[in-house]
């Protein structure tokens, strides 16, 4: 996921970052609204974690605004505020979700990840592509430099997580969950899968892009000086 948060609050802030962060999700954040909203408009994120009592303009007029702009990411209302009339007002202006604090960092990461598979559900789904690797969600049809290739449900899955997370790091712990839920194999059959996602996506062709990051877990990016070695990399430890 990548995600905007506009809070205010640098505590709270920190806090996220490092949560998401460890989980291969990648984040920018605004402390104030029009800040938070010049990036939500002029940039693309996933969704957006918006805080109701912002400095020089709250979240309520924040989210009105890029309603109006025509900007239709999955908007979570962040707010201390948790009297009825508020989470309608809300609502009423163009929210998706509202959570109140204090909250439990898992909880609001599964309301994301629930906002932005419904969003993609509506048909908002994007092509994915990195470098001149394409895969649609929507047919589960892969491409690299037009040659269509033949995928595993599994290596699918795979393909589509790290895509969606590109360029950042997604963990072991998240890509065996994408795959086996709460209840993972014995044994390193995520290896196997990454393997078998390493022949196709990158076996054929001269520029690796799957990459191995010890200790952390998997990427797909387009390389830069010094990633070599680690896209190469198919017996990594991580």
């Amino acid at each position: 996921m990548r995600l905007l948060v506009v809070e205010d609050n640098r505590n709270l802030v920190a806090n996220l970052f490092e949560y998401f962060e460890a989980r291969g999700h990648v984040l920018d954040a605004a402390p104030d609204g029009p800040t938070g909203l010049h990036l939500a408009i002029t940039q693309e994120f996933d969704a957006i974690v918006l805080d109701w009592m912002l400095p020089r303009m709250d979240g309520h007029e924040v989210l009105n605004r890029l309603r109006e702009a025509g900007r239709d990411m999955p908007v979570l209302m962040l707010t201390a505020r948790d009297e009825l009339p508020d989470k309608l007002a809300g609502f009423r202006a163009g929210a998706d979700d509202y959570l109140t604090k204090p909250f439990h960092l898992p909880e609001l990461e599964v309301r994301l990840e629930a906002l932005i598979a419904r969003a993609h559900g509506r048909g908002r789904q994007r092509l994915l592509h990195v470098g001149d690797l394409r895969y649609d969600p929507a047919t589960m049809e892969a491409t690299r430099g037009g040659r269509t290739l033949h995928l595993y449900p599994a290596c699918r899955k795979l393909l589509e997580v790290l895509m969606q997370a590109s360029p950042a790091a997604v963990t072991r712990e998240r890509l065996e969950h994408a795959l086996w839920g709460d209840d993972p194999p014995d044994g390193d059959m995520l290896r196997s899968h990454v393997y078998e996602l390493r022949r196709s996506v990158d076996g054929p062709f001269p520029v690796k892009l799957i990459q191995t990051l010890p200790r952390v877990g998997y990427r797909i990016a387009e390389p830069t000086e010094g990633t070599a070695r680690a896209a190469e990399d198919d017996d990594g430890l991580v």
